[in-house]
């Protein structure tokens, strides 16, 4: 009998897997057809139970502030959907700045992007399976934060350089580069963020060759992306890739 439920569970699962398969035979973006990713983000990328133990979440099935109750409508669970990629980490933590300095000037160090890079993506897992493609989807929080912005400084970084967003933007991906050699870095931009955060970022993206995606008009309900937004969102990574070819 549990031979059966076992072969009849495993049966569903294969053809799940196919009919999900089927809905996009050809991928709709060459460049990230077969490909493995990960993403290093905010609660813009998060969902329950697909995102590391004990890292904050904002998407979950039973939220009312959106309409994303289901993995399946997250931006990259519908960017691996229509390009045939494939996630290997999602390392996102909601609330999470890019620098140390989180809300009201605490110490965030504990949940910062430069600190969870290097658990989730850098020396640590020197010898574990890399990704082809790390998507940074940050930044907001550091401008909703009003945290120090500094200025890009591309070498001999001190502690009190990473609770500035720009310094730790620099050492994010210097330390990304280093340790995830031959893998594409693209950086995902939100809307309606500083003047000033957008400069630098454009700057440091220049410097270190990181493929920068300034995303335009996204649904979004309690500031963050609905249904329509997170469509938007893996449409225009589509679009970008696809015009870079």
């Amino acid at each position: 009998m549990k031979r059966l439920i076992f072969l009849v569970f495993a049966m569903t699962y294969i053809m799940a897997g196919m009919a999900r398969s089927n809905m996009n035979e050809t991928s709709q973006c060459p460049f990230l057809d077969g490909k493995s990713i990960s993403i290093l983000g905010d609660s813009y990328s998060t969902f329950i139970g697909w995102i590391p133990s004990g890292y904050a979440v904002w998407y979950n099935s039973a939220s009312t502030k959106t309409d994303v109750h289901k993995v399946e409508n997250t931006w990259w669970w519908k960017l691996c959907d229509k390009t045939h990629c494939t996630l290997l980490t999602n390392s996102s933590y909601s609330g999470s700045t890019i620098c140390n300095t989180g809300y009201n000037g605490t110490d965030a160090t504990k949940s910062s992007f430069i600190t969870r890079m290097k658990k989730d993506m850098g020396q640590d897992r020197v010898l574990q399976a890399k990704p082809q493609v790390i998507f940074i989807f940050g930044g907001t929080n550091d401008s909703w934060a009003n945290v120090p912005l500094g200025k890009p400084k591309y070498e001999n970084w001190t502690s009190d350089d990473l609770y500035q967003t720009f310094p730790a933007v620099c050492y994010m991906f210097d330390y990304l580069k280093k340790w995830n050699p031959g893998t594409k870095i693209i950086f995902l931009s939100n809307t309606e963020l500083k003047a000033t955060f957008y400069t630098g970022l454009q700057e440091a993206c220049k410097h270190y060759d990181i493929d920068l995606i300034q995303l335009e008009k996204i649904g979004k309900q309690a500031g963050h992306p609905n249904i329509e937004g997170m469509e938007a969102i893996a449409n225009q990574i589509i679009s970008y890739l696809n015009k870079k070819k």
